[in-house]
C-alpha cells in the first residue's frame, strides 16, 4: 500500500513495551510523529531515537506525540527503552500488521542480499488523523530538525 500526503492515516492497534493497547484513535486531537524504524539498539535506530529523545520537549511544545514501531518484542522494547531513557511509546509490532498497513514492510537489500524488512519512514499525522507528511529519507542525527522544519 502506497500512503500519500492528505490521506487518512490507517488505524492501527498494537501493544507497547508494557503490553498496553496502543490505538490511533487514542490520540485524536493530538498531533502524532509515528516512526518506523528497523531495529532496536542498532546504531542509525539508536540515533535517532536519541535525537527524538533529545528533542522531545520541544516536540511537545509543538503539540506532537511520539509513538516508535518496529518488529522487535515487548522486552526488546523495554530494554531499548531503559537502556536510553526514551521518553515515548515504542509499539512492538511482532505480527508485522502497522508495517504492513502503512506500507513500510518492504524489500531491502545489504551486501547483495534481498531480504524483506521495515523501512525507516515517519509519517506526520494531524489531529483530525490526516499524514501532514511523510518523512522517507531520515536523518537519524537529525530527525527533530526534519519534522520541525
Amino acid at each position: 500500500m502506497q500512503l500519500n500526503i492528505g490521506d487518512k492515516a490507517p488505524a492501527f492497534e498494537g501493544k507497547d513495551q508494557n503490553g498496553n493497547t496502543v490505538r490511533l484513535s487514542d490520540y485524536r486531537g493530538k498531533k502524532v510523529l509515528l516512526y518506523f524504524y528497523p531495529k532496536d539498539n542498532t546504531s542509525g535506530c539508536t540515533a535517532q531515537a536519541c535525537n527524538l529523545r533529545d528533542n522531545h520537549t520541544e516536540l511537545q511544545q509543538e503539540g506532537y506525540e511520539v509513538i516508535g514501531v518496529s518488529t522487535d518484542s515487548e522486552k526488546s522494547h523495554q530494554n531499548f527503552i531503559a537502556k536510553y531513557e526514551l521518553p515515548f511509546t515504542l509499539i512492538a509490532d511482532t505480527e508485522k500488521q502497522i508495517v504492513e498497513q502503512y506500507g513500510v514492510w518492504q524489500e531491502k537489500s545489504m551486501y547483495g542480499r534481498k531480504y524483506m524488512g521495515t523501512m525507516r519512514y515517519t509519517f506526520v499525522i494531524d489531529e483530525n488523523g490526516v499524514i501532514q507528511d511523510i518523512i522517507t529519507k531520515v536523518k537519524t542525527k537529525e530527525h527533530t530538525s526534519q519534522i520541525l522544519k
